[in-house]
């Protein structure tokens, strides 16, 4: 029988593995821009997040963007973008463990994912105006959008996009949550100790 530790691990692996081949599936948006893609590979990391701790959900949204990056690169030899998606992921999934966690409910995994969704949002913006469009900029050697285009960028594509990605993402987590509850409060007992938080 494996101790607890080892099945985290393996459910650890087996959750980045999902969340990869989840990534390799992403779409753009019709009327945005072609670089912003969604994906669902974050179901994977809240699933880890909210039945093994925070730490095992983080870690599955950093080996994703790892397994990412080394299969598909990048285009600025920087893994800038799978830096932005990681950071994505820890601002989507940290309220809706939070919230959830007080709250174990349909009610409270909906409203979670309602606050991950605006943190998200908000906290890409910010990001995406002052650190990750100009790392992009500067690793791509391009100049640098400024005042009123680097605004508009992030209030007419970068807030937008996460705004839906964050609503597509809950609607899916929503629809398999209330299928999967029962198990999942299974594998939260089988995974309460040691937990990784």
């Amino acid at each position: 029988m494996l101790n607890r530790k080892t099945r985290v691990l393996i459910a650890i692996a087996m959750l980045s593995s999902l969340s990869f081949i989840l990534m390799l599936l992403a779409f753009p948006l019709p009327v945005l821009p072609a670089y912003l893609k969604v994906d669902f590979s974050d179901i994977p990391a809240l699933i880890a997040a909210i039945t093994m701790g925070p730490v095992a959900g983080i870690l599955v949204a950093f080996l994703k963007n790892v397994l990412d990056w080394f299969f598909a690169g990048s285009p600025t030899g920087v893994p800038v973008g799978h830096m932005a998606n990681f950071v994505t992921s820890i601002l989507f999934m940290t309220p809706v463990y939070i919230i959830y966690k007080k709250v174990s409910s349909s009610k409270g995994m909906a409203f979670g994912l309602g606050v991950g969704t605006i943190s998200m949002a908000i906290g890409m913006s910010i990001l995406n105006y002052y650190v990750f469009l100009p790392m992009y900029a500067y690793f791509l050697n391009f100049p640098m959008e400024t005042g009123t285009a680097l605004v508009n960028t992030i209030i007419y594509g970068i807030l937008p996009f996460n705004v839906i990605k964050g609503v597509l993402v809950t609607v899916v987590m929503i629809v398999l949550f209330k299928r999967m509850k029962p198990f999942l409060d299974k594998v939260t007992a089988t995974f309460r100790i040691p937990k990784l938080n």
